[in-house]
């Protein structure tokens, strides 16, 4: 196949986490001429924001879980998918398969290594998720979003090349936008969000610290946050009886726009949220979420709170005085907000997509791409001077 509209297979689980990244290398590698295809789930095929131009296959894919009364069940599951993979590969003949974690994309790995067919895992998180720890060895490259991943086994170190994680194009464009002006008598925005349906904790937390807060501050207030439906009523009526004004919705179509405007955020952190934060370089209050898988969502952090623009509190230590604390510690000094926004956003990876996209490129047709690696003596960075995992991998191979 000649270097140009060459074929690849994106295969990912049916949340955001997983599909946000899987779009964005879509986009680009259809940008650069290639037919690209996506295997995932129910989920998946019906998610908002999929590219028109990429077909969606629904493979089984199985769910294992604690239970081995469902492990039989689960692999049955997986070798079908991996069959109707195989088929859907001899038709489409792609150049190498790309995983984005999930159950979802374990049979369309596992039919690229039957057939010899180079593949890529993506992983999003500071923790290697399962379906990538389990093909870790069989992949030709490990793709990661952070320069320190858990859960890696050292002998895979090779294979690692540090591109980030690629988030939309509308808040990417963000990113040479200056961060919104904050004086010390002028509006202190803040935006809360708590994943797609909203965590209660922030509910029931983010209102009373932000009452919490000393006057000068407080009065300056003017708080977005997204709900659940269920709670939206009352989290209205503490921001009123605070006499905080506070936009409240279930979902928010210009998120972008929100963070834009943003001068601090208060959430999750999961994978697309730290990206999105470093992409345009907003200061957090980060509350991993506890049941995370290997506590990854603190994992995610610690990049970003040990450069200074982010601040981890855990669940069980949220409370209205802490998060009180933490606000009035990042933002009484508008210096200290601008400089821990400038912190988030040089941990930032803008090139993502394209780093990721010129990685899959090299196989199939030209040599492996000149990408920053991380791992035994493959770190390109420090071999420069430059410490790895800082800049993307474009400016540092460059």
């Amino acid at each position: 196949m000649s270097g140009a509209n060459r074929h690849y297979v994106l295969a990912a689980g049916g949340t955001g986490g997983h599909l946000i990244p899987a779009f964005a290398l879509a986009t680009e590698l259809d940008r650069r001429g290639h037919h690209v295809a996506l295997i995932t789930d129910e989920r998946g095929a019906d998610i908002p924001g999929k590219p028109d131009f990429l077909p969606a296959h629904v493979l089984p894919a199985g769910r294992f879980g604690k239970n081995p009364l469902n492990w039989v069940k689960g692999a049955r599951a997986v070798m079908q998918g991996r069959s109707m993979a195989l088929r859907l590969f001899e038709n489409f003949q792609p150049s190498a398969v790309i995983g984005f974690g999930g159950y979802p994309s374990l049979p369309a790995l596992l039919a690229s290594v039957s057939a010899d067919i180079p593949s890529v895992v993506h992983e999003q998180n500071a923790v290697l998720g399962r379906v990538n720890r389990l093909l870790a060895g069989r992949v030709q490259a490990i793709a990661t979003a952070y320069p320190e991943i858990q859960r890696l086994k050292s002998k895979h170190a090779g294979k690692v090349h540090l591109v980030g994680n690629p988030v939309r194009h509308n808040v990417l464009d963000l990113r040479e936008e200056p961060f919104p002006a904050f004086s010390e008598d002028g509006l202190l925005r803040v935006l809360i969000t708590g994943g797609s349906q909203g965590a209660r904790i922030l509910s029931e937390v983010v209102p009373d610290g932000l009452a919490m807060l000393q006057p000068a501050l407080r009065q300056r207030l003017q708080v977005t946050q997204q709900c659940r439906a269920e709670d939206i009523d009352a989290v209205r009526e503490r921001y009123r009886s605070h006499d905080i004004p506070a936009e409240l919705a279930t979902y928010f179509e210009d998120m972008a726009a929100r963070l834009a405007d943003a001068h601090l955020f208060i959430g999750r952190a999961g994978a697309s949220t730290i990206a999105e934060l470093t992409a345009v370089g907003r200061p957090a209050i980060l509350i991993p979420l506890p049941i995370a898988t290997d506590d990854h969502q603190a994992a995610n952090t610690r990049e970003l709170a040990k450069a200074g623009g982010a601040r981890m509190i855990r669940q069980e230590k949220f409370t209205a005085k802490e998060l009180a604390k933490q606000i009035q510690a990042m933002a009484q000094h508008p210096q200290t907000l601008a400089t821990a926004a400038h912190a988030a956003w040089n941990c930032g990876r803008p090139d993502a997509a394209s780093d990721l996209a010129d990685l899959v490129e090299s196989f199939g047709g030209d040599e492996l791409m000149d990408v920053i690696r991380v791992g035994g003596n493959n770190a390109r960075g420090a071999s420069q001077g430059v410490p790895a995992g800082q800049g993307s991998a474009r400016e540092i191979a460059e």
